[in-house]
């Protein structure tokens, strides 16, 4: 069977993740794996909810080592959980938080022994097959009920390599610092897997809040890339901090406006690239958004018309993977994209999208945050109305309709408007459908 190397780092001495005490090298990344994989139980499946990207990546490795599946579900609430025993009833959780409550067998990470520097002068690498199951992750619930999805060790290689190669990162001694969580797929595949497989580092951190990104970055050194999702760029520019020099930003999660991203290239000095894909298919396409809003898809990755969709093949897609969005194909390489296909609402015979009347409500002059919500159809109503989740402090229903209906028919007016100090939105900044039912569920009951 043909294999793939754990890492593609060679040397001993080289470096493969930043920690808060300082370097990691190779050769004592691979004993914390080998160590960590002996405490293992006996079950097939590992929740791995680590929150210290280190801690998380040695949890993966020592899973794929010792033949585990790791599951990466979109949330970590005691109904997600109920749904992982559901999926795997033996699966057992391995957490470096200890007041983390979670009703599953728990593997608290473990003190792990320092590799003494004249041991093992060349450790053995483990070969992977590359048709081992590795992981299986969900899809993030935005849209509906999560959905598992399984990825072979081959795929995910050749997923991240093609990443490495486009961001032109290959063996450059970069560190990934990262502000998404590595159980979600593109924190999965940009953070850890890329840094693995193209010869830099990971950091350690998992930073949301502004001056934390900037400490993190500020703790390793040039040259540095900063993962990360447009709400947590967009945290990062009104927080008007000093930021530390950048070697280059990288995005997703959710399509970045040009002003938006010209902003973040000016202020980060750096060029920005952001990334196209889903959890089915892995990173497909990139872009350079300040430049153009073109998405050239990677080498040997092919899109073609099938019924009144588009679906992806080639590359690290081995099955031809229907994508979710509405694109319009320019070339063999190339393509817009127009938002998503389950986006589009149709309201007494006038169609629009959910991302363009986002667009609409967050241009308004004093909304901070906010999104359109179309419900469910009750089956009662003969239309139904559009709602709307707002975070502006300074702003009232009157004054915002006001504004909107300088841009948008009446028919998509949100009734109601339900103004909150937070929208529930997840660590990668998407807003899953269950939460703002809830959320509006709520309101309607507090009304009623």
């Amino acid at each position: 069977m043909p294999s793939l190397p754990l890492v593609s780092h060679v040397s001993s001495d080289s470096l493969i993740a930043w920690r808060a005490e300082g370097r990691v090298t190779l050769r004592q990344f691979l004993s914390d794996v080998r160590q960590l994989a002996a405490q293992f139980p006996a079950a097939g499946h590992l929740l791995n909810l680590c929150s210290d990207r280190y801690h998380f990546s040695v949890g993966l490795a020592a899973a794929i080592v010792a033949g585990k599946v790791s599951l990466l579900p979109p949330a970590h609430t005691p109904e997600m959980i109920r749904q992982i025993k559901r999926f795997a009833p033996e699966v057992f959780c391995l957490t470096d938080d200890d007041t983390r409550q979670v009703d599953l067998p728990q593997l608290r990470y473990p003190a792990l022994a320092d590799c003494p520097a004249a041991a093992e002068d060349s450790p053995a690498i483990p070969q992977i097959d590359v048709d081992q199951l590795i992981a299986i992750v969900f899809t993030s619930g935005s849209t509906g009920t999560p959905q598992p999805h399984p990825k072979t060790w081959g795929a995910l290689v050749r997923s991240v390599q093609a990443e490495a190669a486009r961001l032109a990162i290959q063996n450059t001694g970069c560190t990934l610092v990262g502000t998404v969580p590595p159980q979600h797929m593109y924190g999965f595949e940009s953070t850890v897997l890329m840094a693995w497989h193209s010869g830099n580092a990971l950091s350690h951190a998992q930073p949301f809040y502004p001056a934390d990104i900037c400490q993190a970055l500020a703790a390793v050194p040039l040259p540095r890339i900063l993962v990360s999702s447009p709400i947590h760029l967009r945290a990062l520019l009104d927080a008007q901090v000093a930021l530390p020099t950048l070697t280059g930003v990288v995005s997703a999660t959710a399509p970045l406006s040009a002003k938006l991203a010209w902003d973040i290239e000016t202020r980060c000095a750096a060029p920005l690239m952001e990334i196209y894909g889903s959890t089915e298919t892995g990173l497909i396409a990139t872009r350079r958004p300040a430049h153009g809003a073109q998405w050239e898809l990677l080498p040997d990755i092919a899109l073609f018309t099938e019924g009144d969709g588009i679906v992806a093949s080639g590359g690290h897609v081995i099955t031809p993977t229907a994508l979710g969005d509405r694109i319009e194909p320019l070339s063999d390489t190339h393509f817009l994209l127009h938002g998503r296909i389950a986006d589009l609402v149709n309201i007494a015979g006038k169609r629009h999208s959910l991302a363009s009347l986002n667009h609409v409500l967050t241009s308004v002059p004093g909304v901070l945050d906010g999104t359109f919500y179309m419900p469910d159809d009750d089956g009662e109503s003969h239309v139904t109305r559009l709602a709307a989740c707002v975070v502006a402090p300074g702003l009232d229903a009157p004054g915002l309709l006001a504004a909107l209906r300088r841009h948008l028919d009446p028919v998509f007016l949100p009734r109601p408007l339900l103004f909150v100090d937070a929208l529930p939105r997840n660590s990668v900044g998407k807003l899953p459908r269950a939460a703002l039912q809830a959320l509006f569920e709520a309101h309607t009951q507090q009304t009623a």
